[in-house]
């Protein structure tokens, strides 16, 4: 049994020595093949330029997003993700008892908290 343990363990070992070893050994590759001149290396102000369509850049390449997206779509993460942990509770609610029902009640009460925050504070509301 513990030997079985400890062999998932070392598949898993395994699999992430091989994920990092064969970037890693790839990229050395092609530094060492350009350090002795087999990779080419032939530089050109075209294809130093960022590609985009094929039209020339108009105004800086750094867009600003207004944080008020970013706040849409962390509260639009938080209210889906309760939607994940209360599906599964549904489906057994009735093998889980009254403790489960309790515990629901207390997760869904801490996020009306949180939305009826979001709402006070305008967080909700897209100028």
């Amino acid at each position: 049994m513990l030997e079985d343990y400890f062999r998932q363990y070392g598949l898993i070992a395994v699999f992430i020595a091989v994920a990092v070893a064969l970037p890693t050994s790839l990229l050395l590759l092609s530094w060492a093949l350009s350090l002795a001149r087999i990779r080419p290396h032939k530089p050109n102000p075209v294809k130093s330029s960022p590609y985009e369509c094929g039209m020339e850049i108009i105004g800086s390449r750094w867009v600003r997003f207004n944080f008020r997206y970013y706040t849409f779509a962390l509260l639009f993460v938080v209210f889906d993700v309760e939607t994940v942990f209360l599906y599964p509770w549904a489906v057994y609610f009735k093998q889980l008892g009254l403790f489960a029902l309790i515990e629901m009640l207390v997760f869904v009460l801490i996020l009306m908290v949180a939305w009826a925050y979001a709402w006070r504070n305008k967080a909700l509301e897209w100028r």
